[in-house]
């Protein structure tokens, strides 16, 4: 809806946009909310044959059939699934990327993505933490700089009626918030520190070592955080309403669509190869701060079965992925670099702002930008 969107400091709005202005111009609806879960029992139920999904396995590698064969996969427990076309869609350590572009030993392996970190424990998280240092650098993956701590609070925001989406912005970090529907918001804290850092184990005197940290690096009362940093008391409204359990850590990291190679063929095809193809953050794992993560992915989806929808013979899949990736890869790579920029600027502003000119100079680009930014997002070419 027509609510406030911004960037907010020191209890003010630094710079306000319009979201749903732009959307109107493209001919879209405002901005409805359904969770993902929500989606993806949706498509299960009513957009696939029952039993197609499997989870038990992931898989581990796969053969080109040649000649329009198509492709067979090897999982992890050994089963062997024949198919006229592989998707990797799993995510930003993806085995399928791995195999895909020949990246060796230790590039991928495990699936789990996206800033709020998936389902995982705090066990399996402190674990990855560390390994995912050692798989980045053979993944050909960058590290943004930036651990982020996530939640879905069920709890309706003071400031529900008027604001939609907020950042707040500080030294060394910020907070985002988002209305996540259904009284609810999704927040992320973003705070820049080296990758592979771990929360302390709960103990007696410390049941909730992530909401102390949280508590303490965004401090709205006395002297503030470490660096003497007031916060606004919005971010630990949120903070408070969530749990422990429901808040979940992980660093971030993110990696170009287009590749550094001189390899022609992923210049011309970055993404696919024959039968596969690569989509999601498999292909542009992106920082989470214009949230088009998701986004990006369902409109790989969307131009997938566009390109697959006018195949006569199996022979003719490697050029329509080759089509798919060609006609995706510099849309993504635009709206990854937005977001890495974005999210560098944001953690620097008030280094900016001491600087003569320079502060009211990003202001005033951020405001004159975001329309165009927009406009581009909600451009239904791709």
């Amino acid at each position: 809806g027509n609510k406030l969107a911004g960037l907010y400091d020191a209890g003010d709005w630094l710079v306000r946009f319009d979201t749903i202005g732009p959307a109107l111009e493209a001919g879209l609806p405002a901005t409805v909310v359904v969770d993902r879960p929500v989606i993806q029992q949706i498509m299960i139920k009513h957009g696939i044959p029952e039993g197609t999904v499997r989870i038990s396995s992931r898989i581990e590698t796969f053969e080109d059939l040649g000649d329009g064969q198509g492709v067979c996969a090897t999982l992890k427990d050994g089963t062997k699934a024949y198919g006229d076309v592989l998707v990797g869609a799993d995510g930003v350590w993806s085995q399928i990327r791995k195999v895909l572009h020949n990246l060796g030993d230790g590039a991928g392996g495990f699936a789990a993505s996206g800033a709020a970190g998936g389902a995982l424990d705090d066990a399996e998280a402190r674990k990855l933490a560390r390994d995912t240092i050692k798989i980045a650098s053979k993944a050909d993956r960058r590290y943004s700089g930036f651990t982020c701590y996530a939640a879905l609070a069920s709890h309706r925001a003071s400031n529900i009626e008027d604001v939609s989406y907020q950042i707040l912005l500080g030294e060394k970090k910020y907070f985002v918030s988002t209305d996540g529907g259904g009284e609810r918001q999704q927040w992320f804290a973003l705070i820049r520190e080296p990758a592979g850092g771990v929360d302390l184990e709960p103990t007696a005197e410390d049941p909730h070592p992530k909401l102390t940290r949280l508590r303490n690096e965004f401090a709205c009362t006395g002297k503030g955080d470490a660096d003497g940093n007031v916060w606004d008391a919005f971010g630990l409204e949120l903070i408070n309403a969530s749990s422990e359990e429901d808040i979940k850590r992980r660093d971030l990291y993110d990696g170009a669509p287009l590749l550094a190679t001189l390899d022609t063929q992923r210049l011309l095809s970055p993404w696919a190869k024959g039968p596969v193809a690569l989509c999601g953050d498999a292909a542009h794992p992106m920082m989470p701060n214009l949230g088009q993560g998701g986004c990006q992915s369902t409109e790989d989806a969307y131009r997938l079965g566009e390109e697959l929808k006018t195949i006569t013979h199996t022979k003719d899949i490697p050029a329509s992925l080759g089509n798919y990736s060609r006609v995706r890869v510099i849309r993504t790579a635009i709206v990854q670099g937005f977001a890495q920029l974005g999210s560098d600027l944001l953690v620097d502003f008030d280094l900016m702002m001491t600087i003569p000119l320079l502060g009211p100079f990003f202001l005033t680009m951020t405001q004159l930008s975001m329309p165009w930014i927009l406009r581009f997002l909600y451009t239904p070419e791709f």
